[in-house]
């Protein structure tokens, strides 16, 4: 487990019980900067459709979940296999810029080092500067840009490609 300083935040592997938990924290962290797809719908699932609890890293405080991170394969192809994917960084709003963000992504480069991973990709939205300001503090780099990638609010939007090699 890692811990965040700040605020003292536990960040562990996530469980299935932590479903709706997450769940809420997904719909609280929704963003028009952020997200591509709508809001969740209350009452979802966060686990389904692919995306298991193995795959998640939770960040906690005092039992309760403040945060979470998903870090997959991107690709099911073997020769990919050396590389992991951060989607989605999620804190609450209330809680953020006090380094659980910063613990989180921590936590899954050293999850994707276990992994036996070589590198790590994101994709982060060009509205999204806070999150930019982030990866880029921890040493991402830009390796691409697909211009006006998304439409979303009534504006064409650049997806920015970032990776970090371990």
């Amino acid at each position: 487990m890692r811990q965040a300083e700040a605020v003292n935040a536990q960040i562990r592997p996530a469980r299935a019980t932590d479903d709706a938990a997450l769940a809420a924290l997904d719909l609280r962290c929704w963003s028009v900067i952020a997200e591509v797809q709508p809001a969740r719908q209350p009452g979802s699932p966060y686990f389904g459709s692919g995306q298991s609890p193995d795959d998640v890293l939770v960040a906690e405080i005092d039992g309760a979940v403040v945060g979470s991170t998903k870090l997959v394969r991107p690709t099911p192809v073997a020769s990919n296999a050396h590389v992991q994917q951060i989607r989605g960084l999620d804190v609450d709003p209330d809680l953020r810029r006090l380094g659980i963000g910063r613990t989180l992504l921590d936590a899954a480069l050293d999850l994707a080092r276990s992994r036996q991973a070589r590198k790590v990709t994101l994709r982060v939205l060009a509205t999204n500067e806070p999150a930019q300001r982030l990866y880029l503090s921890a040493r991402f780099i830009v390796e691409g840009r697909l211009a006006g990638e998304f439409f979303l609010d009534g504006t064409y939007v650049d997806d920015i490609l970032m990776a970090r090699v371990l």
